[in-house]
Parts: structure tokens; C-alpha cells; sequence
């Protein structure tokens, strides 16, 4: 390979294109704002290294709280998450979904608490840990759910009226369900915003109460606490500093011109940025490294797949989130696929099949460190997928049914009111793209109210949230 001309200057550094430097140098992420004091960090460290914790329980303060986003990316097909199961309901549906219609005697029956809508229901067999925690009350089904500006009729929709820009686009109604904003310019997200409004119940600011497992995101972004991104392995560590396989003291000199690089900015105010970010961002990466070396071994296994493994890291991170001085921590976790337009009846089920023994897997981790009733997961998705299919798929649609899991949700029952499931009907724009009857902005409001937002700061949260009726819709206990 031919040297880059970056490093042309200098032959001990290792051959990176700017790109590569500049994301294994600082896309770990930024913790708070501002640089960690070595004094805090040597504390929490200390803490961490003898806090006289046995190892095989959760480290977690009494009113600790987490909200773990599961996001669907591509748009999940809720309608086949959740079917109709009465003969004249299910005849219409199978018609409707032609060769994507899932046999009705291999759906699991749902048995809502209160929900009636003269229907019945299943859930689709690939999702049977879901299922069991459904049955059990700890996952509530949410109906129907999407982008709204207003509460929107199909009279509206054909006049182009109070509609999310840009309905249908992946990445538009993306950074709409992320943002919780969608009829403004994107600033922060409402991940983001409650970080913001509540990381002054957190005792330190070593590292950032929001976590994701999956890079970037809008969600998480606010205007004072950005997200710390980890792997499924832990810190994302930089080669620089973890990898010393060169001879001849070739990697002592790299690593030590780089630290004397960014510690020397020359007063060159672009470089003693860089060089401030990424000293924090070590630090942090030492910090965090440190703790998750204290973390309990969980007993629950979970299964060999990308999903688990994210959410595996996850219940780490809460295990030792006392040590840490959190009390409040946001958590993203992304499962891409989902943007079926082509062979979805033999893809869905797998990828469905992956999410559900994930969930069902963290849920019984959060048992096991006594914490199931402290950490509530939520599902989100780009929008739901139409109900009439193409060639062997889906195309985009809009409303959509959600899941919710943890001790707090008051689960076993449907939340919100179920699409027609007629096409043509008042509720669809076509091809069976549903409107929303509940708002994006309710979901998140009833989230956020049990994460601790007071009535007068929810407006804060969620700017919107005086468009709609139902600011809780009662599935947090």
C-alpha cells in the first residue's frame, strides 16, 4: 500500500486514510461536554476497583432508571407482527396479503386484557419469546403508530394538509421518529433532550448517560449530552493504543507521537479542538474499560446473534451503572433489514425470530440483576410497510404497531386502536398505508413520563405534545 500523504512526514505513523484517523480517533464519542478532570476520573475508577460490591449482583442505585431504543431500521411490517385471527377477519386478511398472508394456524394467540375491537389476534409464530412475555404482562403491543403533525383524517391527507414532510422517505420519517419534530428542521432528538433536561439526577459526568451500541444516531443527540458509542465488545478502543504488534519500538514512538500530537496543538485552534476531544475520549475509553472489568458475570445466555450481543453489552453497562454515579441512562440499539420490498415471506420471519430472542434474553438479564422493573425497552421503526404487497414484498407505508417490554409496562393488553385492515377504508391512504391514530408524540411522552420528565417539563421533551389528547396512554405502570 502506498503511504498516505498524511503521514508522508512521518514514517512511524501507521497508513491511514483521513477518514479511518479521524474515526478511530473520535468517533468513540464524546462523553459530557468539556474536558474530564483526572481527579474524577481516578475516583470513579478507585470506586470501581474496591467498592466491597459482590460481583454477582447488579451494582444499580434504588431509583435508577434506563430507556433502551430498539430501532427497527427499513420500516417493520407491523401487520405482520400482529394478525387477525376470527375466520371473517382473517379470510379478508389473507386476500388482501396474497403469498405474505401468515398461516393462521401457526399464529400465537393474544389475549389482551382490555383491548376489544371485535376482532381477535395472534402474534407471528417467529416471535414466541415475545409472545411468552406478552402472556406474562411484561410487553404491551402499541397500535397504529407513527409521524404526526396533528391529529390527521384521510379528509386532511388528500388536501395535503398539517402532513410530515416527506412521508414515505426513509430518512426523512428516520429523523422524525428519532427527532419527535417532525413539521421542523432537525436540531436534537428526544432521546437527546431528556438527557439534557435530566443528567443532573447522574452524580458524575464521566461518561455520558447515553450509550449507543450502534454509532451516530438523531436520537440521541441533544445540545449538552451527546452519546458514548461502544460495541457489543466494549470500548472502542484506538489501534494506536491497543495494538502493539510493530517491532523495533515502532509503536512506542506512534503512540507517543500522537499523544505529544494532540497535547502540543500548536496554537492552532482546529488541532487543539481534535486534541481535546480525543484526550477525552481515551480517558473516557479508560474509564469505561475499567468498569466494565468490574461487571458481574450474568448467568442468562444469550443467543449468538448481533441483536443479543448489543443488548448483552447493555445489561453490562446498567450492572455497573452505580459505579459509574448514573441514576438515569438512554441506550440505542439499531437492527437493520427490515425494508422488505422482495422476498419478505422467507426473510421476516428469521429477522423477527433474532429481535424477539434478544429481547426475551435481555429481559431475563434485567431479572437476573433485579432490575426488570427499572428498564423499559421500546421498539421504533422508519414507518409500517402496506398492507397490499408487491412482488413478493412491501412497499413503504406509515402507521405501525410498536412493542414494549420491561417489569414497570403494564403489558398483556394492545394499546391504541388497531388499523382497519380493510383496504380503502377511512384510515388508509392507499394500498393500506395506514394513518396514524396515535401520535409519536404520545409513545414518547408516556415513555418519558415514567423516565422522570414532570408534567411542565414534557413540552420540553416533546414540543408538540399539546397537538394531541392522550400525553399518557397508560402502558407504564
Amino acid at each position: 500500500m502506498v503511504p498516505s500523504k498524511n503521514n508522508a512526514m512521518n514514517p512511524l505513523l501507521p497508513d491511514l486514510s483521513r477518514r479511518a484517523f479521524l474515526r478511530q480517533s473520535c468517533c468513540a464519542a464524546v462523553g459530557t461536554t468539556g474536558v474530564l478532570s483526572a481527579l474524577g476520573q481516578l475516583r470513579v475508577m478507585a470506586a470501581l476497583a474496591g467498592d466491597g460490591l459482590p460481583r454477582t449482583a447488579a451494582a444499580v442505585l434504588p431509583d435508577y432508571k434506563a430507556l433502551v431504543c430498539l430501532y427497527l431500521q427499513g420500516g417493520n411490517d407491523g401487520t405482520s407482527l400482529i394478525v387477525p385471527t376470527d375466520p371473517a377477519a382473517y379470510t379478508a386478511y389473507a386476500a388482501a396479503r396474497s403469498d405474505l398472508a401468515v398461516a393462521r394456524d401457526g399464529l400465537l394467540p393474544l389475549a389482551p386484557k382490555t383491548y376489544a375491537d371485535g376482532r381477535s389476534y395472534g402474534l407471528h409464530p417467529s416471535a414466541s419469546g415475545l409472545h411468552g412475555l406478552f402472556t406474562q404482562g411484561k410487553v404491551a403491543l402499541l397500535a397504529n403508530v407513527g409521524t404526526l403533525v396533528r391529529p390527521t383524517t384521510l379528509a386532511d391527507y388528500k388536501l395535503g394538509k398539517n402532513l410530515p414532510p416527506q412521508l414515505y422517505s426513509h430518512s426523512d420519517q428516520s429523523l422524525q421518529w428519532q427527532s419527535g419534530v417532525p413539521d421542523k428542521p432537525f436540531e436534537t432528538g428526544w432521546g437527546g433532550r431528556l438527557a439534557d433536561l435530566l443528567d443532573a439526577q447522574n452524580s458524575n459526568n464521566e461518561i455520558s448517560m447515553s450509550i449507543s451500541l450502534n454509532g451516530a444516531n438523531s436520537f440521541q443527540r441533544g445540545k449538552v449530552i451527546q452519546p458514548y458509542a461502544v460495541n457489543s465488545g466494549g470500548v472502542n478502543s484506538m489501534n494506536f493504543f491497543t495494538s502493539p504488534t510493530t517491532t523495533n519500538g515502532v509503536f512506542n514512538a506512534r503512540s507517543n507521537g500522537f499523544k505529544s500530537l494532540i497535547a502540543n496543538p500548536q496554537d492552532n485552534a482546529l488541532a487543539a479542538a481534535f486534541g481535546s476531544i480525543t484526550k477525552e475520549s481515551i480517558s473516557d475509553g479508560d474509564l469505561l474499560g475499567t468498569a466494565l472489568r468490574s461487571a458481574p458475570t450474568l448467568k442468562t445466555a444469550f443467543p449468538s446473534n448481533n441483536t443479543a450481543a448489543r443488548l448483552a453489552m447493555v445489561a453490562k453497562l446498567i450492572s455497573i451503572s452505580q459505579g459509574l454515579g448514573l441514576r438515569r441512562q438512554v441506550f440505542f440499539v439499531q437492527l437493520g433489514g427490515w425494508d422488505m420490498h422482495g422476498s419478505q415471506a422467507s426473510a421476516y420471519g428469521p429477522l423477527l425470530g433474532e429481535l424477539s430472542t434478544a429481547m426475551k434474553a435481555f429481559y431475563d438479564a434485567t431479572v437476573e440483576l433485579g432490575v426488570a422493573n427499572q428498564v423499559t425497552t421500546f421498539t421504533a421503526s422508519d414507518f409500517g410497510r402496506t398492507y397490499v404487497p408487491n412482488a413478493g414484498g412491501t412497499d413503504h407505508g406509515w402507521g405501525n404497531q410498536q412493542m414494549i417490554m420491561g417489569g414497570a409496562v403494564q403489558g398483556g393488553n394492545i394499546y391504541g386502536k388497531m388499523p382497519s385492515l380493510s383496504v380503502n377504508a377511512d384510515d388508509d391512504t392507499g394500498r393500506g398505508r395506514w394513518i396514524p391514530t396515535t401520535s409519536v408524540d404520545e409513545y414518547n411522552a408516556t415513555l418519558a413520563t415514567w423516565f422522570g420528565v414532570s408534567a411542565a417539563n414534557l413540552s420540553t421533551v416533546l414540543p408538540n405534545i399539546g397537538r394531541f389528547a392522550k400525553p399518557n396512554l397508560g402502558f407504564m405502570g
